[in-house]
């Protein structure tokens, strides 16, 4: 038996009174002639929405909403590609939708690149799932990872400059070697479990607050983490194999993580909080060292690395001249050194280049300027040149008076995205 509530709204109009006056107590509007159509909510009552985070949230979407419709462009990119080819690069060319490329044509394809363009799904045809093995989605409009169920060949995914907020979907990925997250909206590294193939993994310029989720990865290689909001080293004791570390531009305050990566060789600290370096003992084999931009006030620490190649310490609160040598003086294999913006630098800058080298003689490079050999052996006292032969120094003879520059190994390497 039906209720009133079940009837049409026409027939409910009816049921609740006659006229105009029953017609209102439903929120409708009626005249002589019958119900104008028009639904009209009660003032009476309040509306409740569905999805109240859209209003905190401008870039909300929902994962399981439907595809937003696509206008197919009517030209066709790859009409001049070979069927035959391994590698689709359509980069920059304002695509919108993946199946407008028909990209079912091409049976070999290993390697797709769709950098920039404007992408908010994928949408891969199955026929590519045995040969992919490399896809690049970088800088699109790509808020939720689907459609990849399949494609299990995959060995490097790029889902950098995206929207996403969630690491999802990517767990049965088992052959993947390279993966890139770089610049989304991530608070949280989850998803990975099982990715035991990974080597290189890059989550930097998201908002990550934690290291963790990591303690399946056994194989990893390099972790870049940069521009996150990361307070503390850990969650990083199963990654024995672990030799690049990117944590640039976080809220670090101690090395004391450093005892679960002996095996460390490249350390990308910069612009954090650290006040002490000693923690490096734990990480002997570090060859490159970044703490650019800390409050350090001492190198006391950095002697445990015997093997150190370059040490970028610009901007920090170094003073003494003597403590370089005795940290630093007897590493034999120390080319680059950058102590720019210093109080030992500030100080007396006329001076600063000079008392660097005296201090280090095997250097080459000084804040991304070469030595020149015949102007060290000016400077140096006999005796001291004769320490600097035997300790092997590595200047480099200058053919002119030109300064050579070096861009910064690492430096924000997660933003720049350096693999590309």
């Amino acid at each position: 038996m039906s209720t009133p509530t079940d009837a049409p709204v026409a027939d409910q109009v009816v049921a609740s009174g006659s006229g105009e006056a029953g017609a209102k107590s439903n929120g409708l509007h009626s005249n002589k002639s019958g119900w104008d159509g028009k639904l009209r909510l009660d003032k009476n009552k309040k509306a409740v929405l569905a999805n109240p985070e859209a209003l905190s949230d401008p870039e909300y979407s929902d994962e399981d909403a439907p595809p937003v419709d696509q206008i197919e462009a009517d030209e066709d990119l790859l009409e001049d590609e070979d069927p035959e080819t391994e590698e689709i690069d359509v980069q920059h060319s304002r695509v919108s939708s993946i199946p407008a490329l028909r990209l079912e044509r091409f049976k070999k394809v290993i390697k797709l690149c769709l950098r920039q363009n404007s992408i908010s799904s994928i949408e891969l045809p199955e026929s590519l799932a045995t040969t992919l093995q490399d896809l690049e989605l970088y800088d699109n409009l790509i808020s939720h990872i689907k459609g990849l169920e399949t494609f299990t060949e995959l060995r490097s995914l790029d889902l950098s400059y995206n929207k996403i907020k969630h690491i999802k979907r990517v767990d049965h990925l088992k052959k993947l070697d390279h993966l890139y997250f770089v610049q989304n909206k991530i608070s949280r590294i989850e998803g990975l479990d099982g990715l035991s193939s990974l080597t290189y993994l890059e989550l930097g310029a998201n908002r990550i607050r934690e290291i963790s989720g990591l303690e399946t990865l056994t194989n990893l290689d390099s972790l870049w983490l940069g521009q996150n909001k990361i307070t503390e080293l850990k969650g990083l004791s199963t990654l024995t194999k672990l030799k690049t570390l990117s944590i640039q531009a976080n809220r670090i305050t101690s090395l004391e993580g450093l005892k679960e990566l002996p095996q460390l060789e490249e350390l990308y600290i910069s612009d954090n909080l650290l006040t002490s370096l000693e923690p490096l003992s734990y990480a002997p084999n570090v060859r490159i060292l970044d703490v650019q931009n800390n409050p350090i006030t001492s190198l006391r620490g950095v002697s445990a690395l015997i093997h150190i190649e370059n040490l970028w310490a610009t901007s920090c609160k170094l003073e003494r001249f003597d403590e370089l040598e005795k940290e630093l003086g007897d590493k034999k294999e120390l080319s680059e050194v950058y102590f720019e913006g210093n109080p030992l630098q500030k100080s007396n800058p006329v001076l600063y280049r000079n008392k660097v080298r005296l201090a280090l003689p095997q250097v080459s490079k000084i804040d991304a300027t070469y030595v020149r050999r015949s102007c060290l052996q000016l400077q140096l006292p006999a005796a001291r040149k004769s320490s600097a032969a035997r300790n092997g120094h590595r200047l480099m003879e200058a053919t002119d008076s030109k300064s050579f520059t070096l861009v910064r190994p690492g430096y924000f390497s997660s933003l720049l995205n350096t693999k590309k």
